[in-house]
């Protein structure tokens, strides 16, 4: 067969193999199993036969045994009935006669219908799948090799004995390799020729030999009992056989691959151009299995190739499985320790970006992808590993992923790497066809990798706490909340890790904290929503909910709808999820006793119930509402101002601190934490992070640092209260601050800058005498403003101002004046009674003038207005300071008035002591400021 001459045709030859492939659909298993093999015996005796080495000869035979690949398409259920052995003896002629056909008669199997060229390009997966070789240590894997653990499944072709010797030769010359000398050759093999001496009975020199003679003593029983039963050099020569034949099949697939698409290009074949889903449906078996390095080096011009080709096809919205998966798969391959590798990866990734540029006409859409795979890729990447101390550090997986992210974006690295993945060096400047300008940007491309490396710093970040997270509940905070920042392209992934602050911020109650994260989701949800047109807010309601949260952004972008890939996208997200996180806002608010925040997002609740004509929920509504105003108006008019927090400057100085070292913070604490609370729990966290050679010293005053004069190995933490700064509050003010947010209504309750006061004298003492005592106020501006998503924001600036000592004086006097003057002038909650408070009147005078507490106002004059001090006044100060004492005693005596009209029987005796009290300190001043007399 065919005949003594390769030109005579033979009619028992073609009627041999259908008999053969009629057999194979045999009940009879031994009968299949004989059919394939005598098939495949037949083609490797063509193959070898020396009268048929030239390649027209080669190619007649390839002709020949062609009608067999259209039979088995026609007939693929039987195919699928064989077993695995049976399936590699039939694939491996299907290879064979491929790799010696012309392309003319190639493309005939492509060219009858979609369905039959789909069913070809599945032989060729299924070619990929059983010559799959797994390593029992691959040097390339991403972690320690304990991930490719050696087993017997169908997915590694193994040695079989059932394999006829004609098979065997022409596995080990399609697989054939040159020894290497000794040394570590690229793909993580070093092994020297075999010698002859190693030939023994007990040790054939024979790799054949040796693997029939452990069968036969049935010390193979496993795949894994086999091998261990081979000397370590036959050991050695099997693995490089697997390997080389894993190769060979995976080239000659991507070789079919790229002259399809080739054909492809020219409309000349029958495919799907829509999904193009043949080709990538080999990609994604090319992409998810081991593969040599041999096969890695073929692949990325091939990759370029059928990009080039078909990239608006590729890159369509159609693919979006196929393109989030490929560069789920280039992502682990930038991990890999095999540099080659890991090189191509970055590569094929410039190569997505590039296609990028000329389809998507920009890189969101594929930086959404890139995100989205990225954080899939985290939970199989190990980003940390244990020191020696116990402690965590990245792991060589993340740097590596690291450094790929990085040389993505570098400009100065991509010709010499384009010339080591053999392409062009222009290949990412070249404009496809039917363009006509070239698109690539490296700015764009840097903002990309940093995208990336956020998010991967952000996931480092938070495996590197570790069990810290339970003890700094500030920094878990912050984790949660760098995470969320980081994947805010994808809303998915957004929404999911401000959930997740959310519930770590309830589980502190930190109850506001824990509302602005549902504000930012419902933020997230409405912005979806108004991009769209799809529901009932407006880019204004967008704007009345950053008065909330100043977070969520005012501009409708189209991050968004590129966030629209397969199990993720913002089609999610509808006007019900928006209410369902507004109303836990509200909840949330409520408990944080911020009503005038659940106002706000209530009037954002209304128009959807509205639209709707849901009457029972806008009467709850409505309902709501009543309850939050008269809780705002019971804390305008309560006598103790309301606050909802206090605040604490914490100055960080010590590089064991880390990131934190030589910064300050302010902290958002209950309203019920005071200074000592706060100097406990800091040191609680970090007295547990000190070791043998730190000591953690807290500063207890608010005097400046100088960081460069501290004690070396001692750790500082500077705690200072502070207070919020109203929005049009004059920080020139002298007078102190002590009623300043209690005046006037109650206001949206956003600070984002603070202040505290020092005092301090020039002689280098904190206190002094009143004509010594200065004060510094600093004021600080923080990095967003309060509430906001985490417990303390970073200062961003830091001022002061100096006041001398008759300022602060002067000062002191107007604060007490304006505090009378306020209550004078202030009405009662209520209705229709304008009288001042009562016992906050009584309160302040008590502290004004009565006998006991009014050498306050008389420190001053004796400073000020007696002997050498006065004559170091100037004309200016000197009038002011008279003038507030005299507005000071004014007011007092109209309040003892009104107090007069006010007071029942019960309150005379309290009264004619204020009056004394007054009458006494008037008659003292007279001695200071004889005007005085006439003046009252």
């Amino acid at each position: 067969m065919p005949g003594r001459d390769p030109s005579d045709r033979n009619y028992l030859s073609s009627v041999l193999i259908q008999e053969l492939f009629l057999t194979w659909d045999h009940d009879d298993l031994s009968l299949r199993s004989k059919a394939a093999r005598i098939l495949v015996v037949l083609l490797c005796k063509h193959e070898f036969d020396a009268r048929y080495q030239k390649p027209e000869d080669k190619l007649y035979i390839a002709q020949l045994y062609f009608p067999l690949i259209g039979q088995i398409l026609d007939e693929m259920p039987v195919f699928y009935n064989l077993n695995a052995v049976e399936k590699r003896e039939v694939l491996v002629a299907i290879l064979q006669i491929v790799r010696n056909l012309d392309d003319a008669s190639l493309v005939k199997a492509w060219q009858q219908s979609i369905a039959r060229t789909r069913l070809f390009f599945k032989l060729m997966e299924e070619c990929l799948v059983l010559f799959e070789h797994r390593k029992p240590a691959d040097g390339m894997l991403m972690g320690s090799s304990s991930r490719s653990p050696v087993g017997d499944g169908p997915a590694s072709p193994k040695y079989s004995d059932r394999l006829s010797p004609a098979i065997n030769n022409y596995l080990s010359e399609a697989s054939r390799q040159e020894v290497r000398p000794q040394g570590t050759p690229e793909n993580g093999y070093s092994w020297q020729r075999v010698n002859s001496q190693l030939s023994s009975p007990s040790q054939p020199y024979s790799l054949r030999e040796a693997l029939a003679q452990a069968q036969s003593s049935r010390i193979g029983a496993s795949a894994q009992a086999l091998r261990e039963s081979l000397h370590p050099i036959l050991r050695q020569k099997l693995e490089l056989w697997e390997e080389n034949l894993s190769a060979s099949v995976s080239l000659q697939v991507l070789e079919i691959t790229e002259k399809f698409s080739t054909m492809a290009a020219s409309h000349s074949i029958a495919t799907d151009y829509g999904k193009f889903d043949c080709v990538t449906a080999i990609f994604m078996s090319f992409f998810s299995r081991n593969q040599p390095l041999s096969f890695w080096r073929s692949l990325l011009p091939v990759f370029n190739s059928v990009f080039n080709l078909h990239g608006a096809n590729l890159m369509a919205r159609e693919n979006d499985r196929f393109l989030k998966q490929v560069t789920f798969h280039l992502l682990r391959l930038a991990v890999f320790r095999n540099d080659n590798i890991r090189k191509r990866a970055v590569m094929g990734l410039q190569m997505l970006i590039r296609s990028s540029f000329y389809y998507f006409m920009q890189t969101a859409r594929l930086r959404v992808m890139l995100i989205i795979t990225l954080s899939e890729l985290m939970s199989d990447v190990q980003v940390t590993q244990m020191k020696s101390d116990g402690t965590l550090e990245e792991s060589g997986e993340a740097r590596r992923l690291r450094q790929s992210l990085e040389e993505v974006a570098d400009a100065s690295k991509s010709p010499s790497l384009l010339r080591e993945c053999g392409l062009p060096e222009s290949a990412l400047l070249d404009i496809p066809e039917r363009m006509t300008e070239n698109r690539w940007s490296w700015s764009e491309v840097k903002y990309l990798s940093e995208s990336l490396l956020l998010a991967l710093d952000a996931s480092l970040e938070h495996a590197l706490l570790g069990s810290l997270m339970t003890m700094d509940r500030y920094a878990a905070a912050e984790s949660f909340y760098r995470l969320a920042m980081a994947f805010a392209p994808v809303p998915d992934l957004h929404i999911m890790w401000l959930l997740h602050l959310c519930d770590a911020h309830q589980e502190m109650q930190s109850w506001a904290e824990a509302a602005q994260c549902a504000v930012a989701v419902a933020g997230i949800v409405m912005q979806a929503l108004v991009a769209r047109n799809d529901g009932v807010w407006s880019k204004d309601h967008i704007t009345a909910l950053r008065k909330i949260c100043p977070m969520v952004s005012n501009e409708i972008s189209s991050e968004t709808s590129a966030a629209e890939v397969e199990g993720y996208g913002a089609s999610k997200l509808t006007v019900d999820s928006a209410v369902k996180y507004l109303q836990l806002a509200n909840k949330l608010f409520s408990q944080a006793e911020l009503f005038h925040f659940c106002a706000s997002i209530l009037e954002l609740v209304i128009p959807v119930y509205k639209s709707r004509r849901a009457y029972g929920q806008l009467s709850k509504c409505h309902t709501m509402l009543t309850n939050i105003y008269e809780s705002i108006l019971e804390q305008e008019s309560s006598p103790i101002p309301f606050t909802d927090a206090t605040y604490y400057r914490v100055g960080f100085y010590s590089d064991r601190f880390g990131k934190l070292d030589r910064k300050e913070y302010v902290y958002r604490e209950a309203r019920d934490v005071r200074l000592g609370d706060i100097m406990e729990k800091l040191s609680h966290i970090y007295e547990s992070r000190m070791d043998g050679n730190h000591t953690l010293h807290i500063i207890p005053d608010s005097r400046q640092v100088k960081a460069d004069e501290l004690q070396p190995g001692v750790c500082y933490l500077q705690i200072t209260a502070v207070d919020p700064v109203m929005e049009d509050e004059d920080l020139g003010s002298r007078r102190e601050r002590i009623f300043s947010l209690s005046t006037g209504s109650v206001r949206a309750r956003v600070f984002d800058r603070f202040l505290f006061d020092t005092p301090f004298t020039k002689n280098g003492k904190t206190q002094g005498g009143l004509e010594d005592q200065w004060k510094r106020r600093t004021v600080l501006q923080t990095e967003g403003s309060f509430p906001a998503l985490v417990n303390r924001l970073l200062v961003t600036k830091s001022e002061s101002l100096e006041f001398s000592p008759v300022e602060n004086a002067i000062g002191m006097i107007e604060t007490r004046t304006a505090a009378l003057r306020n209550e004078l002038e202030e009405p009662r909650s209520s209705e229709g009674d304008q009288l001042p408070r009562l016992q906050s009147l009584q309160r302040i005078l008590q502290g004004s003038v009565a006998v006991q507490v009014n050498s306050g106002v008389l420190s001053v004059c004796t400073a000020f207005l007696s002997g050498e001090p006065a004559t170091r006044l100037r004309s200016q100060e000197l009038q002011q300071l008279i003038a507030a004492l005299l507005e000071f005693m004014a007011v007092c005596k109209r309040a003892i008035r009104v107090h007069f009209r006010l007071i029942g029987e019960e309150d005379q005796e309290f009264h004619t002591q204020l009056v004394n009290g007054f009458q006494s300190l008037t008659a003292e001043l007279s001695h200071y400021i004889p005007a005085i007399l006439s003046e009252l």
